[in-house]
C-alpha cells in the first residue's frame, strides 16, 4: 500500500475517526468486550504476576486495565503510571497502588506523587489504531515509542483494544515499534513475521515466558527489583 503523501495529516484524520468509533460503543457492549480481554490477559500472560508492569489510566472509551492491574497484584506484581517529564523526552514510570496520593499530568489523568521510578517489564499500551503487523497508531505526541527505543532490554509490548480499531496499516516509520502481542475481545494476537496470529492463553503464556527470557536471562518472573538499578536508588526524586 502506498505511503500518502502528508502521512502526519492521514494519521490525524485516521486517529479522529477511530476515536469517534470507540465513543459510540454502547455501555453494554463496552463492560463486555473488556470483561473478555481482562479475562484474556489473567489466563495468556500468567508471568505478569511476578513483573513491573507499566499501564495507563482509561480515556475516551479506553479499555480498563485496571480490573487485570488487581489480579496481577494480587499476584505480586509492581504497578506503575506513566508521567510526561518534558515533551520530546521518555516517559516516567511511578509505583501505584490503590489509595495511592496523586496529582494530575497531561489530560487531567492521575499520576503518583512521591512514589519510586519503575522501570518496567511489560507494558499494557492503548492503541488508538493495530495494524497487520502489530504496529500501533497513538495519540500523536510520540511518549510510549520514545519510552521503548529507551529501554533495554525490551519490555513485554501487549497492546489492548477493541476490534473496531484494527486497521490495515499506519505506514509504520522507523521511530514506530511494533507490539508483541494484541489483545481484543475477539483473543490474544501474537504479532509475528508473517503478521498477527491468533493464540490461545496457553500458548500465549509459553510465547511471553520465551520471550520474557530472552531479553532478560536469569531475572526471573518475581524480581521486579531486578532493574531497579537503571534507576539507581528506586528512582525516588
Amino acid at each position: 500500500m502506498d505511503q500518502p503523501a502528508d502521512l502526519k495529516t492521514w494519521r490525524r484524520t485516521l486517529r479522529a475517526g477511530l476515536i469517534g468509533r470507540r465513543a459510540a460503543v454502547t455501555a453494554a457492549e463496552h463492560r463486555a468486550w473488556s470483561a473478555a480481554i481482562t479475562q484474556s490477559l489473567v489466563e495468556g500472560f500468567p508471568l505478569l504476576g511476578g513483573l513491573s508492569i507499566g499501564f495507563y489510566w482509561p480515556m475516551q472509551g479506553e479499555f480498563d486495565p485496571r480490573f487485570a492491574i488487581r489480579c496481577f497484584r494480587d499476584r505480586g506484581a509492581v504497578a506503575a503510571l506513566p508521567v510526561v517529564v518534558q515533551k520530546q523526552a521518555p516517559l516516567l514510570f511511578r509505583e501505584w497502588w490503590p489509595g495511592v496520593p496523586t496529582g494530575k499530568g497531561v489530560f487531567d489523568l492521575p499520576v503518583p506523587e512521591g512514589t519510586r521510578g519503575v522501570l518496567p517489564q511489560a507494558v499494557l499500551m492503548p492503541p488508538v489504531g493495530f495494524d497487520a503487523r502489530g504496529y500501533r497508531l497513538g495519540y500523536g505526541g510520540g511518549y510510549f515509542d520514545r519510552t521503548l527505543a529507551w529501554i533495554t532490554p525490551q519490555p513485554l509490548k501487549i497492546g489492548v483494544a477493541f476490534e473496531l480499531s484494527r486497521i490495515d496499516t499506519i505506514h509504520p516509520q522507523d521511530y514506530d515499534i511494533p507490539m508483541d502481542f494484541i489483545v481484543t475481545e475477539a483473543g490474544i494476537l501474537e504479532v509475528t513475521p508473517q503478521g498477527l496470529q491468533h493464540c490461545l492463553p496457553a500458548a500465549a503464556a509459553a510465547r511471553a515466558a520465551a520471550l520474557f527470557e530472552a531479553r532478560h536471562p536469569g531475572c526471573g518472573y518475581a524480581s521486579p527489583p531486578c532493574l531497579a538499578h537503571r534507576f539507581g536508588d528506586g528512582g525516588a526524586s
